[in-house]
């Protein structure tokens, strides 16, 4: 071997060291540098006929394993999105209140029912059913508190995806632009891992906020796909876009840098925007319906025993409430027997008006009286009423008024009780209702398929999401001109222009509407937009039918105590109506009567069918024991989302300390790394000095 060939070998070897005593030293400088990975060279055999002749550094990279990284992201993931949703069910667990205190909303309930308790022992004293119209305000206000916290939490949410998806795309685009860096220095044969570094901190951060697959580039650099394999970011930077709507589910779509103009749907499993979803879209939508049935039936049982009570003296007026129906609809599908009675200022009957649905007759004081149709029913109740007393129907609301100072009180037949659906004549139209609301719920109408639907104009917009939150389409069905609710479910129902390869809409024996899904694979249905309308003003399909999560977790806050009564006191339905009282006799309504206060205090105790409401099944139990099953619901969700998440970091943080074990800085390495360099560089120095000192014999040897 020739001298040059020494010199060029320990020239080599000389700045193979130098190179890795540069790196050694960069990695104990960045010992503590957070996102710092550390450097390595890749050293090789310089070969010329076979025979060594120096070492090449073949390139300077990053101590990274793949498989660790790609668990360490998918855990972030998994990590981000559990503690979403464990911090969002614990802030609802919170509105809710300590279900073992006082002051719960709960509670309230049960403060409600005491109170009727104490009135019924002294049902005269206004003080008694002051405090009990206060306990039913307290009890409605927190469910309006409530429902209207839960609803701006979705709306917090909201917020936050919009911002996380900005800054994903703005990851995206930061990533993108790190390849071509990258790339050029490493074809330039320059240190990358500085590069390397900062878009793994990006990779970090976006793993954070969804999942992502991420392989390295072949020059450099890494490519960035969505869980389905769309490209994000690579061969250039994606943009993803959150389709928000206020009353439907909200999704995700991506417009890829080298794909089609028009957007993707984009579907992510994992981290703090899939968490951030799953909370507005699911969690907190279904805990506000199942309040909103909760709150549905507690109204709905104290209204039951209210309206077969009166006060005393009746009053001279009783109110319905908006039914959504016009007169022929709400009167048709009743069936028993009713009574109709106007009373004087001492409780004793002046005129009586017995209503048989099944006969379809009326008696009038104990004599036949006229026969009667749902269509002309109105009319013939004016005339039973004799002119002591009138019948209005305005606003989808029927309303009886006694005349001349006489008061009005219904009470139905003890042994064929009048029903539609469920509820007795007075309960259904809500004459003497404690409990008021803007909405329709419980939404059971009484409406059966073969009546006419009543919907004059309008559209539906539906929108159908699979189990991951991803929209597959949204539907636009026409309300049916004319027709009948048959008619009506058939155009939703349809497999053209309907739901139908999807699911089904149904009526139930009430009257209420539902939607289940008939896929092997979940799907769930939201109303974007509903402008149908029954009648002139009426309400909408999904406002009557209660369909839809917008329209059904918002009904928690539409719960209010009758105005007149919580002006006046009296009016509350403490005494019942004696029907074995004939006209002109005894006072059918007596004063210091408790019975109806005492039905109020039972009410709770009522047992009751509960519908489906958010993932809770329906039910046929009391509303105290409803209240008591929630409270314990409330509890789990939050215990399990707090569990989920506890797993969750436990499992992010092994990961990323034995990442960490493998890409950080260890001080005894690097130590044993210097020392070793060290000696290399003074070997292949001490040959460069032997090598000249074989110059210098051969060339004093020459002279």
């Amino acid at each position: 071997m020739s001298l040059n060939s020494i010199m060029g070998t320990a020239t080599s070897g000389m700045m193979a060291a130098q190179t890795g005593l540069r790196i050694t030293s960069d990695n104990i400088a960045n010992v503590n540098t957070k996102g710092y990975v550390r450097k390595t060279i890749s050293q090789s055999n310089m070969l010329s006929n076979g025979m060594g002749v120096g070492v090449s550094i073949d390139a300077i990279k990053r101590a990274t394993d793949r498989f660790l990284t790609t668990a360490s992201l998918n855990a972030a993931s998994d990590s981000s999105r559990a503690t979403v949703v464990a911090q969002a069910l614990n802030n609802v667990q919170q509105l809710f209140g300590d279900p073992t205190g006082d002051t719960s909303f709960f509670s309230r309930l049960d403060d409600i029912f005491t109170a009727f308790s104490k009135a019924q022992d002294d049902p005269s004293s206004s003080l008694l059913r002051t405090q009990a119209l206060t306990r039913v305000d307290e009890f409605l206000s927190e469910s309006s508190r409530i429902t209207s916290s839960i609803s701006k939490l979705g709306k917090d949410a909201d917020t936050r995806i919009s911002g996380d998806v900005d800054r994903v795309n703005d990851l995206l685009s930061q990533i993108d632009g790190l390849n071509t860096d990258i790339t050029r220095a490493k074809v330039a044969g320059a240190d990358a891992t500085g590069a390397e570094n900062v878009q793994s901190g990006l990779v970090d951060e976006l793993s954070k906020l969804m999942n992502v697959q991420v392989t390295p580039r072949t020059m450099g650099g890494v490519v960035v796909r969505s869980t389905e394999g769309l490209p994000l970011a690579g061969d250039g930077a994606a943009k993803v876009t959150y389709q928000t709507s206020p009353t439907a589910t909200g999704y995700l779509t991506v417009q890829l840098a080298n794909g089609s103009v028009m957007p993707t749907p984009l579907n992510i499993s994992s981290g703090e925007i899939r968490g951030l979803m799953e909370v507005r879209n699911t969690e907190l939508v279904n805990l506000s319906d199942q309040l909103g049935e909760f709150t549905s039936r507690a109204a709905e049982e104290i209204n039951r025993a209210a309206n077969a009570a009166s006060a005393v003296p009746a009053p001279t007026t009783l109110n319905g409430r908006d039914t959504g129906l016009d007169p022929q609809a709400a009167i048709t599908g009743f069936t028993g027997k009713t009574t109709i009675a106007l009373t004087d200022s001492s409780g004793v009957i002046q005129r009586r008006v017995d209503i048989d649905f099944d006969a379809g007759t009326m008696s009038i004081n104990g004599a036949a009286g006229p026969a009667f149709t749902p269509a002309n029913f109105m009319t013939q109740l004016n005339t039973a009423m004799g002119g002591m007393g009138a019948v209005g129907f305005s606003g989808g609301a029927l309303n009886l008024s006694g005349l001349g100072g006489l008061g009005v009180a219904v009470a139905d037949d003890a042994t064929t009780p009048s029903d539609k659906a469920g509820k007795g004549f007075s309960h259904y139209f809500g004459l003497n209702d404690i409990i008021r609301t803007n909405g329709y719920s419980p939404y059971e109408t009484g409406l059966t398929a073969a009546d006419p639907h009543g919907f004059t104009s309008g559209t539906m917009t539906i929108r159908l999401t699979d189990v991951e939150g991803g929209r597959i389409r949204d539907v636009i069905v026409d309300a049916p001109v004319g027709g009948t609710v048959q008619n009506l479910l058939d155009a939703l129902n349809s497999r053209a222009s309907g739901v139908g390869l999807y699911g089904q809409f149904t009526l139930n024996a009430k009257g209420q509407m539902t939607f289940t899904s008939n896929t092997t694979t979940p799907v769930t249905m939201s109303v974007v937009g509903d402008t149908t309308e029954r009648g002139v003003g009426g309400p909408s399909v999904s406002q009557l039918f209660g369909v839809g999560p917008a329209e059904r977790s918002t009904r928690g806050e539409k719960f209010f105590v009758s105005t007149a009564m919580d002006q006046n006191p009296t009016l509350l339905p403490f005494a019942k109506l004696d029907l074995t009282q004939a006209v002109g006799a005894a006072a059918a309504l007596a004063i210091g009567d408790g019975r109806g206060a005492l039905a109020l205090a039972k009410s709770g105790d009522t047992v009751t069918n509960f519908s489906a409401a958010g993932d809770a099944t329906p039910a046929t139990m009391s509303v105290s024991r409803y209240a008591a099953d929630f409270s314990g619901a409330i509890a789990r969700k939050a215990n399990t989302a707090e569990s989920r998440k506890d797993s969750a970091e436990a499992v992010a943080s092994e990961v990323d300390s034995q990442r960490q074990s493998e890409e950080g800085v260890n001080l005894d390495e690097e130590l044993i790394n210097l020392t070793t360099y060290q000696q290399a560089f003074n070997a292949s120095a001490r040959l460069i000095q032997a090598t000249k000192d074989m110059y210098d014999i051969l060339t004093g040897l020459v002279r």
